[in-house]
């Protein structure tokens, strides 16, 4: 590995919002040289492999009666908070509202840890819900997100690296300028993040056949007189329909939830049914001047939609995996640890920034107490 002066050589496979987020994480620490890899980026156009611009995305956790998963969004909420404040560097990233939501399973959320929280009584429930609760929280505008975080990234030193890896190990002997120069790097990798997302599925070296995608088909129109949220779901049933408004206007409509289903563009009939029932929850999408005039229809809303799409959301039975694995380094190098980050499934806005500070401290446990000689693997999870 590198010498105790100098910075440790970290490479980030994966650019989505885990991936930048554990990078950035990494990078503002002191001791760390990081370099991302990925085949796509947020700044590139929109694509079915990207799924992080695809999201709602609002944080709304659903970690419920599971306490390390809460604790995790908690986290990531409390910095997002933060990051939203007025005058900052990234408010424009987010927008602050109220939201309301509605369980038709009279499940308990358990966020009543968030801003301005009440319990909903009986004759404020819409939609058949049983139970439901309001709040504020915050909505993420994904692209200007995760731009925001890739250029903070690069801005504090951060390398970008565009390479479609294969196997980690190709990352491991050849270090990350082989995917820029295809020459091997002078400099070993003392360590892998691996934040791939879906591609855990396929990526050599991982191949986590756990990991599976949960369609989501999502709306956007422009309707900027939409300044709260609104939701109703049943988990057992898979049925979520929402309303997630945008700093910029946008409202995002939806939505699916469509295990193992790999279709990669929007279904007109599922669009329709999105329309439906969102309009059914928030009859207020229809604008204001034709309201004057009477209920509002589907068709009012058609005219406002900006584009139509779906992403894969990147599901793990079991729920993330955050541990490490060791592998053999190149030539004369000893072990080298590769540290996990993902399996988030719909939650990647919501847990990124604590699953990347867990993510951190296994990454300086391992450096800091490598496996004893003659030890192949060592895994945490």
């Amino acid at each position: 590995m590198s010498s105790e002066s100098s910075p440790r050589n970290i490479v980030v496979i994966g650019a989505g919002v885990v991936g930048l987020t554990t990078a950035v994480k990494l990078q503002e620490q002191t001791g760390y040289r990081v370099t991302i890899i990925a085949e796509t980026f947020p700044t590139d156009p929109k694509t079915i492999k990207y799924t992080s611009l695809w999201a709602g995305a609002h944080h709304v956790s659903h970690a419920a009666e599971d306490a390390k998963m809460m604790a995790i969004d908690r986290e990531s909420f409390e910095v997002m908070w933060e990051l939203s404040a007025p005058g900052g560097a990234a408010e424009h990233c987010f927008l602050r509202i109220p939201q309301a939501d509605y369980c038709l399973d009279g499940r308990n959320e358990c966020l009543d840890w968030m801003p301005d929280f009440k319990q909903l009584s009986g004759d404020a429930l819409l939609g058949g819900a049983i139970s439901g609760s309001s709040f504020t929280t915050l909505t993420i505008d994904t692209p200007a997100y995760t731009a925001y975080l890739l250029a903070r990234f690069i801005s504090r030193g951060g390398t970008i690296v565009r390479g479609a890896v294969q196997h980690i190990s190709q990352v491991i002997e050849g270090g990350p300028n082989l995917f820029r120069s295809g020459k091997s790097s002078s400099e070993p990798v003392d360590a892998l993040v691996v934040c791939p997302g879906l591609g855990a599925r396929t990526l050599g070296g991982v191949e986590d056949k756990d990991v599976y995608p949960v369609r989501g088909q999502i709306v956007i129109i422009r309707a900027p007189w939409i300044d709260f949220g609104r939701t109703i779901s049943h988990v057992e049933q898979g049925l979520w329909t929402y309303v997630i408004p945008r700093r910029c206007g946008d409202v995002i409509l939806g939505g699916t939830k469509q295990d193992n289903d790999w279709y990669p563009i929007a279904r007109p009939e599922t669009t329709t049914d999105i329309l439906q029932r969102c309009l059914a929850l928030c009859p207020e999408l229809v604008p204001p001047s034709i309201r004057a005039q009477g209920p509002g229809t589907v068709d009012d809303l058609r005219p406002l939609i900006l584009e139509e799409g779906c992403g894969f959301r990147p599901q793990r039975k079991g729920g993330i995996r955050l541990g490490v694995e060791w592998v053999k380094g190149r030539g004369g190098q000893g072990l080298v640890p590769v540290v996990f980050n993902y399996g988030h499934g719909g939650g990647g806005y919501q847990s990124s920034w604590g699953s990347a500070t867990i993510a951190s401290d296994i990454l300086a446990n391992s450096l800091a107490n490598p496996p004893t000689p003659g030890s192949l693997t060592a895994s945490a999870e």
